[in-house]
């Protein structure tokens, strides 16, 4: 029996969260602890001038997806120990059924980015039954960042993943067992031959298409293998060039908005595809570029800002 899931006129698929929530940096800076494995940062920057533009595009993001009829949870970070913060999907997501999951984070610095207001208020807003917290394996060394470290194709089940020190295989088939996930590991390297640090940077799996830099993957039956997989469940694939994924092509979100599903991108990334990837894009989401330059600084895209929620609202 093949996958079965909504046509594209359907108003829902469970691959697209009608809800995100967002962090607002108050003190943004470029976390030179990530920088070693992480070669989308640029260089060490800091100061007023960059944290109040980082904070603007934040606001501004914002204001574009609510205007597309997406939910934004925004949330405030005023302190000074959590470069990263704005990027928030890497140490909690949320799963139909009412499950929810904490990630056990690599940089001392970004495992001060969980907060319970956050887990609380998905508890008041939403139907949550279980939330399960990995973070005490970094006691053992054991790394899995969140939805950066894992691309989750929600339809078909999958959970692709790049090895790396943030993907750890224990840590990972933990968290496949328990939100029956079948895990998908695979090498990837840029032009140069450094390791990808976070999955989510080279792939974006939406309900009808599949967006992915092919070139990056090492092995090519494994290549093959991915490639099929994605296929079989009935979606096209764009395949992004190296110089594609380190304009942030590869970093998007699949979104549920008011008058269909949109794709959040950034302006860099979208400046990045041609015409011909965005018209496979359109035949089932409206591209919503999102322009966060300053914040792309810290090695992450629109995709790493949102943290989908696959929960049911509460009356």
């Amino acid at each position: 029996m093949g996958i079965v899931r909504p046509p594209k006129t359907s108003a829902y698929s469970v691959q697209a969260p009608a809800a995100v929530v967002m962090v607002r940096p108050h003190h943004f800076t470029v976390n030179t602890e990530t920088a070693a494995d992480n070669r989308f940062q640029a260089g060490a920057d800091a100061g007023e001038e960059l944290a109040g533009r980082a904070y603007d595009e934040i606001t501004r993001a914002v204001a574009v997806l609510e205007s597309h009829g997406i939910e934004v949870h925004l949330f405030e970070d005023e302190g000074t120990q959590t470069p990263d913060s704005v990027f928030p999907n890497n140490w909690f997501s949320t799963h139909p059924g009412g499950h929810a999951a904490i990630y056990p984070m690599k940089a001392a610095s970004r495992r001060r980015e969980r907060r319970s207001d956050v887990i609380e208020m998905l508890k008041i807003s939403y139907r949550v039954q279980e939330v399960i917290d990995y973070s005490g394996l970094e006691a053992d060394g054991l790394f899995l960042e969140g939805t950066g470290a894992m691309v989750l194709d929600h339809i078909d089940r999958v959970a692709y993943a790049v090895r790396s020190d943030r993907t750890d295989p224990i840590a990972l088939e933990r968290f496949s067992t328990h939100f029956n996930f079948e895990p998908m590991v695979f090498d990837a390297r840029d032009g140069d031959g450094v390791p990808i640090y976070h999955t989510n940077v080279l792939m974006c799996v939406a309900t009808d298409f599949a967006m992915i830099g092919l070139d990056m993957l090492t092995d090519p039956a494994r290549r093959r293998e991915i490639v099929g997989r994605l296929e079989r469940s009935g979606r096209r694939i764009v395949p992004l060039s190296n110089a594609q994924i380190a304009s942030f092509a590869g970093n998007a979100l699949e979104l549920q908005g008011r008058d269909g599903r949109v794709l959040a991108l950034s302006t860099t990334a979208l400046a990045a595809l041609d015409d011909e990837q965005i018209a496979v894009i359109e035949e089932s989401a409206t591209p919503v570029a999102l322009d966060i330059p300053t914040i792309e600084k810290a090695g992450g895209s629109v995709r790493c800002t949102l943290a989908g929620i696959h929960l049911t609202p509460r009356s």
